[in-house]
């Protein structure tokens, strides 16, 4: 069993050395999402909850919190900092007004779980994907969808960065669009990897993504055709003699100011990569549990992860007695996250 050797009692549970988050949630991390304009982090789980820290240096302080009926999947902030979305297995998305102590109301409503949701500040637009097989566009005004788009597959992962935006869903395809033009497929792509799709990020230039795999496994595609000699995929999250143990990429994060990118996994490690050079700017010590999910703050100074059973294993290696939930801050050192020229390559 991959996870028996890491739940001794003298296991480490925070080996890097983080700064632990308080309270922790009382069930596993699905989302975490900083806000864009100030320190503030929201984390939702599977207890129903939607929590939101205020991070200040040596401490966190608990803000706030909301329910859901049912698990929460997925959260994302508005632009100005001062309203949090949620959505997940109540088939709803409701809009929290954080900042001023509103109540969250409901602003979209799908007929399956809400695994993914962004805001578009360009288009004043709610997007939100789900396990119907849509994409939903709310302006959050409004009781029905501006535009309902249908996807061939249940969406599993959306990245936005306006124009670009691609969705991953259920049998590996990737849907790309364009934002100006939202109601026509860009391009539709099989994944470059060969296993189950489990998370997405926009190239901080829009000229393409990165995608994730449950088979410890990142590629770096290009959207130009003439950019196709670029694409690369390379191995990762993995263990054992040759690689042998294989776990989930769970979370891909740009950094917003270096545009060197974060992953994090199920063998419960994250790392600091630099795609153009491509080579591992940094690795950190693994964590006893999986990585389900993890974020930059607006100014990359701070990296969130959430240390958590991930129910890769199923429900019988899930103990309620002993499982506990961690939102670790790693303070991001400039060696860490600057892109450096690979040794040896010469100038370009």
């Amino acid at each position: 069993m991959a996870f028996s050797s890491l739940t001794t009692a003298a296991t480490n549970v925070n080996p890097n050395k983080s700064f632990e988050v308080l309270p922790a949630p009382s069930d596993s991390v699905s989302s975490l999402s900083f806000s864009p304009k100030a320190n503030h982090l929201v984390a939702t789980s599977w207890d129903n909850q939607v929590r939101c820290w205020e991070v200040l240096p040596g401490s966190s302080q608990p803000k706030a919190s909301i329910s859901h009926d049912q698990p929460v999947l997925c959260s994302t902030w508005k632009d100005d900092g001062t309203t949090v979305f949620s959505g997940g297995c109540d088939k709803q998305v409701k809009m929290w007004p954080l900042l001023s102590g509103g109540h969250p109301t409901t602003v979209a409503m799908h007929d399956a779980p809400v695994k993914e949701i962004a805001w578009i500040s360009q288009m004043n637009l709610l997007v939100s994907g789900s396990w119907d097989k849509t994409l939903r566009y709310w302006d959050t005004r409004q009781a029905q969808p501006a535009h309902v788009q249908q996807l061939p597959e249940r969406c599993y992962a959306i990245t936005v960065n306006y124009p670009l935006m691609v969705v991953g869903t259920a049998d590996r395809q990737l849907i790309v669009y364009n934002l100006q033009n939202p109601q026509t497929e860009f391009k539709r792509i099989q994944s470059p990897l060969k296993y189950q799709t489990r998370c997405l990020a926009a190239f901080p230039d829009q000229q393409g993504f990165l995608v994730g795999s449950i088979e410890g496994r990142v590629g770096v595609h290009h959207l130009d055709d003439s950019q196709q000699s670029k694409n690369f995929t390379f191995k990762c999250h993995r263990e054992g003699t040759g690689g042998t143990e294989i776990y989930s990429v769970n979370s891909l994060n740009f950094h917003p100011v270096h545009h060197t990118f974060a992953t994090a996994g199920s063998d419960g490690a994250f790392n600091f990569w630099d795609k153009d050079s491509k080579q591992r700017l940094k690795a950190f010590s693994r964590c006893p549990y999986p990585i389900p999910c993890s974020a930059f703050n607006a100014d990359g100074s701070i990296f969130a992860y959430a240390v958590c059973y991930d129910w890769s294993k199923g429900a019988e290696n899930h103990n309620p007695a002993t499982a506990k939930t961690y939102i670790y801050l790693h303070s991001t050192q400039e060696s860490e996250v600057k892109g450096k020229p690979r040794i040896g390559m010469g100038k370009k």
